[in-house]
């Protein structure tokens, strides 16, 4: 059965000054519709198949505003909608799991990058990494970099991830750059409220058609010569828009003290990690105030030069608190640290794992390694220390009551995943057929290879 959004739909109706309550998924759905988008789209797949659920199920709504929706056959289709905001001063979204669906619309991807766009164009990634992941484990980040699109990172609080789709849409435009905007799970259902605006219907749309006859300008498109010119585009014109426009909207923001020995620089989507982290050591508090000089990275590409060398400058130490591998925030940081000779020290991979997901602990430990090697006289190490000398404590006396380790537990179709009951009957039909191969693509077809379904080819019959 299909999940039911029935009732959450009704706040996508919320006007100027009332509060919306609910999940970022849900909150991200109300941002494209307040920011007067014309065409949504995507591909399902954790954490972020709500969002596609929910634009689907308010399709009435969706049409009383103009706005095309469309469930894609695949990323590569929903990458290939955004080609109307090439032509056209039209906002379009569309959304789906990465790294495996930008993988898909990697071709999409970079002929819309290279003839850049004239209206706003969104992607709204799910960043589906780390330990609980189903996927390949690689970042999105590597696509923004090898096409200059812009990639956002946004904080995981309501108002601000509004805030982010929001000036996403005006910033792509400034820079006629499509945007990627990646949301870990945590940012996709952290829940909490913000104040709503009125719904915007765009004023090119289904109900609002564009007169006069099409255009065509072989410079938008992504074919030689054109594309020798937007090559240059993107280094010269539209990569120094996009950061003028970071600065003078400050959409990334500067925490805590402006002065300190010790500075921290953390990618939005691990801000609410890091404040807990905080804690032990006695330099944040729960609701967010910080007693350490912390930038917060809501772009992460491209990076503003300005505005790293402003940070660090003056600083003994910086710690870079980068999720995943490579490293391509602190190898551009120590770049612009380099050109700016600014003899700050730059930690990041050296004092924190160099893989996995950044969970509490992990970046504790990395805060501990940075404080004792550039100590902060408002510090306080020992409660840091403990906190994880409780934790160990905590993790060594489950392994103990439990005596052995805990069956593992594969990942599993969602609930209402159309894929299940394809494989269920596959299964019914091997009763007549036997047993026979069964081929898949990527992504989470491979599920079905676990039990109950065991869609596979016997060991033995294989090796035969």
């Amino acid at each position: 059965m299909e999940v039911s959004f029935h009732e959450e739909i009704k706040s996508l109706r919320l006007g100027e000054g009332e509060t919306f309550r609910g999940e970022g998924i849900l909150a991200v759905t109300k941002a494209l519709l307040q920011s007067g988008v014309s065409y949504v789209g995507g591909y399902q797949g954790a954490p972020v198949s709500h969002l596609l659920d929910v634009m689907v199920q308010a399709r009435e709504l969706m049409d009383e505003l103009g706005v095309h929706v469309e469930s894609c056959s695949n990323e590569a289709s929903a990458a290939a909608m955004l080609a109307a905001s090439i032509n056209y001063p039209v906002r379009g979204a569309v959304t789906w799991k990465s790294i495996v669906g930008t993988n898909v619309a990697a071709d999409a991807l970079s002929n819309l990058a290279s003839a850049g766009v004239v209206g706003g164009a969104l992607i709204v990634l799910g960043e589906d990494y780390g330990e609980g992941a189903s996927v390949i484990q690689e970042r999105s980040h590597a696509y923004a970099l090898k096409s200059s699109m812009l990639l956002l990172d946004p904080r995981p609080s309501l108002p601000h991830i509004v805030r982010m789709v929001e000036k996403g849409f005006e910033l792509s435009e400034a820079s006629n750059t499509p945007a990627m905007m990646e949301l870990r799970i945590r940012a996709c259902h952290v829940r909490g409220e913000f104040v709503a605006k009125a719904n915007r219907a765009s004023p090119i749309s289904t109900r609002a058609r564009l007169a006069g006859p099409p255009e065509f300008d072989y410079d938008r498109l992504a074919h030689p010569p054109a594309t020798f010119r937007q090559e240059k585009l993107k280094a010269e014109v539209r990569l120094p828009a996009a950061r003028r426009f970071i600065v003078e909207h400050a959409l990334n923001e500067v925490f805590g003290p402006v002065q300190g020995e010790v500075g921290l620089i953390v990618q939005g989507g691990l801000h609410n990690n890091l404040v807990r982290a905080l804690q032990p050591l006695g330099l944040a508090d729960a609701f967010g105030a910080l007693a350490i000089p912390t930038l917060v990275l809501n772009v992460v590409h491209p990076l503003v030069a300005e505005e790293i060398s402003r940070f660090c400058a003056g600083k003994g130490a910086v710690l870079v608190i980068e999720e995943g591998q490579p490293e391509f925030i602190e190898q551009a940081i120590a770049t612009i640290l380099r050109r700016a000779d600014l003899q700050v020290k730059l930690h990041g991979k050296d004092l924190l794992a160099p893989t996995g997901e950044y969970a509490v602990e992990t970046i504790l430990r990395g805060l501990v390694g940075l404080l004792e090697r550039h100590p902060d006289g408002a510090a306080d190490l020992a409660g840091g220390r403990a906190w994880l000398d409780k934790v160990a404590a905590l993790r060594s006396a489950a392994d103990a009551e439990l005596g052995e380790p805990l069956p593992p537990r594969p990942p599993s179709f969602c609930i209402g995943c159309p894929e299940r009951p394809v494989f269920a009957a596959l299964k019914l039909a091997e009763r007549e057929t036997g047993r026979v191969h069964v081929a898949g693509d990527i992504g989470c077809h491979a599920f079905a290879t676990f039990a109950p379904l065991l869609a596979r080819q016997p060991r033995s019959s294989a090796t035969a």
